[in-house]
């Protein structure tokens, strides 16, 4: 339920970055022209960009588009939205542009500020927001931050304790877009809604989980930004690692946020603390011809990483998180291998019928994948795989999916937290990794060279 405030100013600090104008404005314009939004809201855009309030509009305006309205004609939409859109320029560390933007804002209002910005300036920004007294409402006061959060556990510490200088927990919503995909939620619905998987999610009757990230594109001119963090910190630390806990966490006694955010916690708490031996680290062969990337990195742009369950439903089982660029194909998907059955009539014939697997596809042509044995038509007794397919393009023709940062940001202002971070969550993801990531630094463990547009390293889990 929509939460009722008189009135909403939304404000989004680098509000003239590709983030806030590709991602976060259209979204914001997908709930105003659904109606999901109070009447009485404002948009004020802060960044240090010198620009007249027309070339905001105009940059706004140039990514805008009518999804849900039936033949996709934006009629007023967006006249009425750009006349809610206000621009104030500043410079993030002093405090006079944000007196500034605090002169725009309406002293009643509840606010929503999103830090599109570089997680290095946060506590700067954190601090003038509060010099100027943006924080003070008679409404509620949230703040909503991009990943990285940190490079390890003692940034991300650092960084938390200094957001905690302006804002309560409670306040901060540490957003990861991809908890906001349309499949990744089905992802609860799927395990817990489906008495089919119930009793077979569990170690007994699954032999190995894979979750695959890959693009076929290299860091496109972020090679600066991607050089300081690397794959495993881009994504699989965060976006990823959700993925996992998703996928082994106990089913939560209810869909209050703080209990399914602990089950994911308790699954956290049991992953073991990565091991070298259990990484491969890769680095696609024209990566350092980036002109931001010196010619000596051995940052990684692919890893293949084996994390270990030490609890009774999943001991023995290995979730391999496998992420790269560069790769021969853009794609993102969980893989759920079962294990054949100990003893089955049909082996002994002359085969034995292979291992059921089902793929949950998150991107692209989002979907859910059954592979299932069946006998081919005929004399002989053959096996065949065939694939039970949903489809979510060809299952809800008539549905417009919603953008994960539609649902991310709707869920903010309706203060529902459960798809996001909460800080305990992030201290325990940052164990699991820190002592690797530290030691590959230390060493300076050189990744393995593939070709742009490869396969990369072969999978861990092999198909039975």
């Amino acid at each position: 339920m929509l939460q009722v405030v008189k009135n909403l100013d939304i404000i989004i600090l680098g509000a003239s970055g590709n983030l806030a104008q590709t991602k976060i404005f259209p979204a914001l314009f997908a709930l105003f022209s659904q109606g999901l939004l109070p009447d009485n809201v404002k948009f004020l855009g802060f960044a240090r960009s010198k620009i007249s309030q027309t070339e905001f509009k105009e940059q706004i305006m140039r990514n805008l588009t009518c999804r849900y309205t039936p033949d996709h004609s934006c009629g007023d939409f967006i006249e009425k939205f750009l006349d809610n859109c206000q621009y104030c320029s500043g410079k993030y560390d002093s405090k006079d542009g944000f007196i500034d933007l605090d002169s725009l804002l309406r002293k009643n209002s509840a606010r929503l500020f999103y830090l599109a910005l570089p997680p290095e300036i946060f506590p700067t920004v954190t601090k003038n927001i509060g010099l100027a007294g943006l924080s003070k409402s008679t409404s509620w006061t949230r703040v909503v931050i991009e990943k990285p959060f940190g490079r390890d556990r003692a940034s991300s510490d650092n960084l938390n304790s200094e957001l905690l200088k302006e804002f309560t927990e409670d306040q901060i919503y540490r957003i990861d877009h991809y908890l906001g995909k349309e499949m990744v939620q089905n992802i609860m619905v799927l395990r817990f809604a489906n008495q089919i998987f119930k009793p077979l999610w569990n170690s007994k009757y699954i032999r190995c989980v894979e979750i695959d990230w890959q693009e076929n594109i290299g860091v496109e001119g972020r090679g600066g930004y991607f050089d300081n963090y690397g794959i495993i910190r881009d994504v699989v630390q965060n976006h990823l690692l959700q993925l996992l806990t998703l996928i082994a966490m106990d089913e939560p006694e209810s869909l209050d946020a703080d209990v399914i955010r602990n089950q994911k916690l308790k699954v956290l708490h049991d992953i073991e603390t990565i091991k070298l031996e259990d990484v491969i680290l890769g680095q696609y062969n024209t990566y350092i011809d980036d002109p931001q990337v010196p010619d000596d990195s051995t940052t990684e742009t692919f890893a293949n990483i084996k994390l270990k369950i030490d609890n009774n439903e999943w001991r023995d089982v290995p979730f391999v998180i496998r992420a790269g660029k560069a790769l021969d194909s853009k794609n993102s998907e969980i893989r759920i291998l079962f294990r054949r059955p100990e003893s089955n009539i049909f082996c002994n014939m002359e085969e034995c019928p292979p291992a059921n697997e089902l793929i949950i596809r998150i991107q692209p042509d989002e979907g859910i994948h059954f592979n299932i044995v069946s006998k081919v038509p005929g004399l002989k007794m053959q096996f065949q795989e065939k694939d039970l397919d949903l489809s979510y393009k060809s299952a809800f023709v008539d549905t417009v999916i919603p953008e994960a940062y539609e649902s991310l940001l709707l869920d903010v202002i309706n203060g529902e937290k459960a798809l996001f971070i909460r800080n305990d969550e992030l201290e325990a993801a940052w164990d699991i990794f820190t002592p690797a990531l530290k030691e590959i630094e230390k060493n300076k463990i050189k990744p393995k060279i593939y070709t742009f547009g490869s396969k990369g390293p072969d999978r861990i889990c092999k198909k039975e």
